[in-house]
């Protein structure tokens, strides 16, 4: 299968004699460490292998740099989750051995597909597998002495820890902070236990000790990630832990800390009540809960009893009046019928979430589901996607609106160079999949700079976005006189 896939993007992609692909050596193969390039696909766990990998490089001497252009060797840490995450890695290496370039292969495809890589792409000089990231600067010595490696371990059992070095490209304001690797369940949809082992929790010390590092440089928002971060700890605790971390995590000096992929069973009464407590943890619930109709869950082996996933976000929003939730679906599963669907778009109404990502099933050799009868055929799961999307737009853009005239902190992350306005986040935003807060340019803003926190006053919003102005002391003041007045 992965054969057929590089020789179609060849196919598409390489008008040129294959000969004329040989690459020129010269630099990679000098007695000086060269310079190396990473590219990053994927999610943000594959981000910070990537970064771990620059920053044992950097240690030993190679330069690093995230363009291409600027080496000879570039290091390609791919996704291989779904075919659309396939097909956009292998498009990426083509297009690199297109220009010459040296390649190493790293992360979910390699741990994926190994062997098959290297006699694939004459161009990849090694494949890493995603539990041997740490051995990149011992790869590198073997590539430069003539040999051809294969770095990838049967079974994943390796995880970073803050003793790691670490090179991070988000720039300093926001960092990913990885509590575990690996996953333990069996979504019947899913690789990922396949490509990434079992789940391997940090221990809290060793995480907050990261956390205070990442504080002493600077960083505003720490975003923790892991397959499933309700289920971190239980590996080494004994149970889920996701709590008392938390609360550890509330005495580290940043302003904001974001929890990403929380499951349905491990947004236990402690973990919400952390939510709660927890001053610097943002109301945020990442939560991707895929269908909402229990025969389509229980297929999918997820929590798929009667009515859960109601309960439970009725939970949380009588414990967290302003919390924040993103979740994601799958449309298309194997035998979803229409009265399922559409059950699916009641409770997408019912819900009004304030993010939606939504998939059509993608079909992954390996998996339960791919065995299960009554495929759906791809244009009945794009028209459903369709129409998701279509519930979700006015949801959104009302949920935005209801933030008109209030007084946020925004954290800037860039400028817009042709209109002037500041582009920012507020804790509504995630970072990469929600929107953006645009600040108009005036003289407050001047002096305003990326990495900067800054109250702000929300004046507009569109379907996605918000848009305001740096806050003045009056605007700052409103909230409290208008509650004065209201109570006198």
């Amino acid at each position: 299968m992965l054969g057929r896939l590089i020789l179609f993007e060849l196919s598409k992609m390489i008008a040129t004699d294959p000969k004329e692909l040989i690459v020129n050596n010269t630099q990679f193969h000098s007695k000086e460490n060269p310079k190396v390039a990473f590219v990053h696909l994927g999610c943000e766990k594959n981000l910070v292998d990537t970064e771990h990998m620059m920053g044992l490089l950097e240690q030993e001497g190679y330069g690093v740099t995230i363009n291409p252009e600027n080496a000879s060797l570039v290091v390609v840490n791919t996704c291989s989750f779904i075919q659309d995450a396939r097909e956009e890695s292998i498009r990426t290496l083509v297009s690199l051995a297109e220009q010459g370039k040296e390649i190493i292969i790293a992360g979910c495809l390699a741990q994926h597909f190994q062997e098959e890589l290297l006699h694939s792409i004459p161009e990849a000089k090694a494949i890493i597998g995603t539990g041997d990231y740490q051995h990149i600067v011992r790869v590198l010595q073997r590539i430069r002495g003539g040999e051809v490696v294969n770095q990838v371990s049967k079974v994943p059992t390796f995880v970073g820890d803050e003793n790691l070095p670490r090179y991070r490209t988000t720039g300093n304001a926001v960092a990913y902070l990885k509590v575990a690797e690996g996953c333990d369940y069996n979504c019947s949809f899913c690789i990922i236990p396949k490509l990434r082992g079992k789940q391997r929790s940090r221990s809290i010390d060793s995480i907050v000790s990261e956390a205070h590092q990442l504080a002493r440089n600077g960083v505003k928002e720490l975003i923790l990630i892991s397959q499933i971060t309700t289920n971190y700890g239980l590996d080494i605790y004994g149970r889920p832990s996701l709590g008392d971390l938390l609360r550890a995590l509330g005495k580290v000096e940043i302003p904001w800390i974001r929890v990403h992929y929380a499951y349905p069973t491990g947004l236990t009464s402690s973990v919400i009540s952390a939510f709660r407590e927890v001053p610097n943890l943002l109301p945020y619930l990442d939560l991707p809960l895929q269908h909402s109709h229990p025969d389509v869950l229980r297929a999918m082996n997820r929590p798929w009893q009667a009515d859960f996933n109601q309960t439970l976000l009725d939970k949380i929003r009588d414990e967290l009046p302003e919390a924040i939730f993103r979740t994601s679906l799958i449309v298309g599963f194997p035998g979803e019928t229409e009265a399922q669907f559409e059950h699916l778009v009641s409770f997408v109404k019912s819900q009004e979430f304030d993010h939606i990502g939504v998939f059509t099933f993608s079909f992954e050799e390996g998996t339960q589901a791919a065995t299960l009868a009554d495929q759906i055929p791809q244009s009945i799961a794009q028209a459903r996607k369709d129409k998701i999307i279509a519930i979700q737009e006015p949801i959104a853009a009302r949920k935005n609106q209801n933030w008109i005239g209030r007084t946020v902190d925004v954290l800037i992350e860039d400028k817009d160079q042709e209109t002037g306005e500041l582009l920012g986040r507020c804790s509504r935003f995630a970072p990469e999949i929600d929107g953006l807060v645009r600040l108009n340019c005036d003289s407050l803003s001047q002096k305003i700079k990326p990495g900067m926190m800054v109250p702000s006053l929300i004046t507009g919003s569109h379907m996605y976005d918000l848009i305001g102005r740096i806050a003045t002391a009056q605007d700052m003041l409103k909230p409290a006189r208008d509650h004065i007045a209201a109570n006198s």
